[in-house]
């Protein structure tokens, strides 16, 4: 397997808070996916447009899921988040984006916007996630100290998880304020983004096992309800976390459809890389052939001395630009609030 190179800088404590488990004692690092068929527990790190890291460690021990250590975090001021779209390019792009539904060349593209602040100094990642645990508890978290990734996630929304053959994505599209309904719109989204995971499962699961046992869930999570819904499959003889990543990633939910041409639009009117923002982070126990992975939405990532963090929301015919940059607002504002105060410890 091809290795990224030790020593690790002195500077950070490779350490990983995700699944349950605190894991230390960072034993190998690598961007090969094959590592996660060998053997030992691994945490995975997957940013949206750059190589993954695979990190295994050799102690693992159960945790609260509040990350422990890493002093008192102390954030960027409100005022200092930045954004890589302003508000008159984001209507400019989303008007775009309903030209190419007119001409039928995509059904739904994920806009997204880059938030930016100074990062504090001595800035821990572990104090982070351990603020964001406490403020928006999030079923697939995860914080990550790691040389090149730096990351704490407070995700609502499930990748992939597998369990031998048998494998289960959960896409998320449909996002609104408690207590008011979604529309056509958001169920229309959610619908178009099941069948594109269940043609991504589809490519490496076994003929007639792709199956849709959830559809337009309603969720609530801190601020937000969400439309969730489940595929589940069979891996086909022969693949592994390699081929289904491969098949899948990076996940339909923050693309579009057709994702090919909705990636190639994201590509065309995103001025930034998206870096961590709609990637992955999760944990793969290779010796038990288990694992899960979240979508890295509601994600903050240390990016050279900032700090950084997504938004953004499915561009369909039905869209008007006020709405969708409000949706960006929306999803933006609580989070933002957590990283920008002070712990209450």
């Amino acid at each position: 397997m091809a290795t990224v190179p030790l020593p690790l800088p002195v500077d950070i404590e490779p350490i990983a808070v995700v699944g349950g488990v605190v894991a230390t004692d960072l034993i190998d690092l690598t961007s090969d996916p094959r590592a996660l068929e060998s053997e030992g527990w691994w945490v995975v790190v997957a940013p949206f447009d750059a190589e993954p890291l695979f990190a295994r460690f050799a102690r693992r021990r159960p945790t609260s899921g509040i990350p422990r250590g890493g002093g008192i975090w102390r954030g960027p001021d409100r005022a200092a988040w930045v954004s890589s779209i302003d508000r008159e390019g984001f209507d400019r792009r989303v008007e775009r984006i309903r030209s190419l539904i007119g001409a039928g060349e995509v059904y739904q593209v994920n806009l997204t916007r880059t938030m930016r602040a100074p990062l504090p100094t001595d800035a821990s990642m572990l104090a982070l996630g351990a603020a964001l645990a406490r403020a928006n508890p999030a079923p697939y978290a995860a914080t990550v100290e790691l040389p090149g990734a730096r990351v704490a996630s407070a995700s609502p929304e499930l990748f992939l998880s597998r369990s031998g053959r048998a494998v289960r994505s959960s896409p998320i599209k449909g996002t609104t304020a408690p207590g008011v309904p979604f529309t056509a719109k958001d169920r229309a989204e959610n619908v178009m983004i099941v069948d594109l995971v269940r043609n991504d499962l589809g490519r490496v699961c076994d003929s007639g096992s792709v199956e849709v046992p959830g559809l337009l869930t309603a969720e609530e999570h801190p601020g937000l309800t969400h439309l969730v819904s489940t595929v589940e499959g069979r891996l086909s003889d022969g693949m592994g976390w390699g081929e289904l990543l491969d098949a899948t990633f990076p996940a339909g939910s923050i693309t579009g459809a057709p994702k090919i041409a909705a990636m190639r639009t994201i590509a065309e009117l995103e001025p930034v890389p998206r870096g961590m923002y709609c990637g992955a982070v999760g944990w793969v126990d290779a010796d038990r052939c288990i694992g899960e992975l979240n979508v890295a939405i509601r994600t903050f990532w240390v990016n050279e001395d900032q700090l950084c963090f997504g938004t953004g929301g499915a561009i369909t015919w039905d869209s008007t630009a006020a709405d969708e940059w409000a949706e960006t607002e929306l999803k933006a504002a609580h989070l933002i609030s957590i990283a920008s105060g002070a712990d209450p410890r």
